[in-house]
């Protein structure tokens, strides 16, 4: 009898297990989602950071994007061109020229601990965002200035931002132009910037001259020389503060015009021509300066009376 009820429930479990496979294969079969195997492994190739920089929802959207043709293969900045290679390669085509758009991120500000005046000791949160929203800011006169308290830091993945002297230096080898620092800066004074990019406008005060120079010894004071001197147009006072567009052609021309050195990447001084060397004496000159030739001494009249005795 026993024997008899395991068997039974032998065949009952065994017979619930194929009627259940049977209908998961036909159900899997019918509902199954269509995987495109290009967009699989253009996703696999990227490294998989899902930061947005790329400005798709994540690694999953920018795969589909590329793979759809809707964005480039080099559309992923922290892979970079090594990332760009073997996704051409997955979609057939080349990856030419990924370098020259490379971009970084720049902090717009110098404002250093020897350079703007602090105004009074901050004892809160180590957070930038904490800090800003106290009066002033900043514990800097600026209100404008870096806070220094490194939540830019901490929202780099890749380790290329850090405090130096009480404002953030981006390393440009090691910025992958991401972007998370961008949006974790509360004074909005990190941008991206070509990586070739040599003269920048690197203060974002827009006070009055004199509050400038009261409270940043290397602030943008509106003065205007920047803009008189460019010859190309690309650079305007805008709300008390120097904006450069479009049309900069990375002369310089600016940044050595600028009193104040707000603008970085000033040229150096070229050193002074060397001196013609001094033309030779006229002949009429050296004939003048030539000692006169002695005078022959006058002949003696002879003696003539021996020779009439």
């Amino acid at each position: 009898m026993i024997v008899t009820f395991i068997l039974v429930a032998a065949v009952l479990v065994g017979a619930t297990g194929l009627i259940l496979g049977l209908f998961l294969g036909v159900a899997s079969e019918k509902f199954k989602v269509e995987v495109d195997e290009t967009e699989a492994n253009v996703r696999a190739a990227l490294p998989g950071n899902n930061c947005g920089a790329c400005g798709f929802p994540g690694c999953d959207g920018c795969a589909k994007a590329i793979a759809s043709g809707e964005a480039p293969v080099d559309q992923c900045p922290v892979g970079g061109p090594a990332v760009a290679a073997k996704i051409a390669a997955i979609m057939g085509t080349n990856a030419s020229g990924e370098q020259a758009d490379k971009k970084v991120a720049y902090v717009r500000c110098q404002g250093d601990c020897d350079k703007a005046k602090q105004a009074y000791h901050y004892t809160g949160i180590a957070d930038c965002r904490d800090l800003s929203v106290v009066p002033n800011g900043s514990e800097k006169e600026c209100p404008y200035s870096c806070c220094g308290y490194g939540t830019c830091v901490k929202a780099c993945k890749f380790d290329a931002i850090h405090i130096v002297n009480g404002v953030a230096k981006v390393d440009k080898e090691k910025c992958v132009a991401c972007g998370a620092c961008v949006k974790a800066c509360p004074k909005n004074i990190i941008a991206i910037v070509p990586y070739k990019k040599k003269h920048i406008v690197s203060c974002q005060n827009h006070l009055k001259g004199k509050q400038v120079k009261d409270s940043c010894s290397i602030g943008c004071i509106a003065c205007g020389m920047c803009e008189k001197n460019c010859p190309f147009d690309a650079i305007h006072v805008i709300d008390g503060l120097a904006v450069m567009n479009d049309k900069c052609k990375d002369c310089g021309i600016c940044a050595q015009k600028c009193p104040t050195g707000a603008i970085t990447g000033k040229r150096p001084v070229k050193p002074a021509a060397p001196k013609a060397p001094a033309a030779a004496p006229a002949a009429t000159e050296a004939k003048a300066s030539a000692p006169a030739p002695a005078e022959k001494p006058a002949e003696q009249p002879k003696d003539t009376t021996s020779a009439n005795a």
